[in-house]
């Protein structure tokens, strides 16, 4: 009864996560009209700038980034590198705190233009819980493939490559080329990584910005 009246009161820890979220999802919303008014050379531009503004946050940042990743190496401790891990990772999300609701925006607008998908809402906020590196459960049909467009984008921008797993060859190669246009109209290279590729291929499709691919071709 107790856990009932608590649950009326303050929310499921889900309802809570997810009113966390609403905040992302208003500030990306508001820069759409902004976002929508650009032409199609003005979106793409916005790639250049989102990575001038990420690289000079890396600059204040790396240092400590790099410590952490290096700790992370060294600790014998499962719990302490798991508690390391983490913080490595909140660090390097403050990397991208200024962009993330703009760049949310300029995919979405994209994602309009090239493939006329528009993240919805509940998407958006989807794409959030895998940036700050959680675990977004939803559902087949809700638009997993699309919602992860928007933490591939803004990670990307830091150049240093990003992975997205799928469970098959068939499904890295239909990812990327379904998703693959939003990418490329913002400036930004994907490649698929296959199982019958050469290592010259390989080496092709990981120096990318973007690679799909299983998690044992990985």
């Amino acid at each position: 009864m107790i856990n009932y009246i608590m649950k009326k009161i303050i929310g499921t820890q889900n309802e809570r996560a997810v009113k966390e979220l609403m905040p992302f999802v208003q500030a990306i919303n508001a820069f759409a009209p902004k976002i929508s008014a650009l032409s199609d050379a003005g979106l793409r531009a916005k790639t250049d700038e989102f990575r001038a503004r990420v690289a000079a946050r890396y600059k204040d940042l790396g240092g400590e980034i790099k410590g952490l990743e290096e700790a992370v190496r060294e600790s014998t401790s499962p719990d302490e590198k798991e508690r390391t891990k983490r913080k490595a990772r909140d660090v390097r999300n403050r990397i991208f705190d200024d962009v993330l609701p703009e760049a949310f925006a300029v995919v979405r607008e994209a994602g309009k233009r090239t493939i006329s998908m528009r993240h919805f809402d509940v998407q958006i906020a989807g794409g959030v819980v895998l940036h700050e590196g959680k675990i977004a459960e939803m559902a087949t049909g809700e638009g997993k493939t699309l919602v992860a467009t928007l933490p591939a984008y803004l990670n990307a921008l830091l150049g240093r490559g990003v992975h997205i797993i799928t469970v098959n060859d068939y499904l890295a190669r239909r990812d990327r080329e379904w998703m693959g246009p939003i990418y490329e109209f913002l400036g930004l290279t994907v490649g698929a990584i296959q199982h019958e590729m050469s290592d010259e291929e390989r080496k092709q499709a990981y120096a990318c910005d973007i690679t799909y691919g299983t998690n044992n071709e990985f």
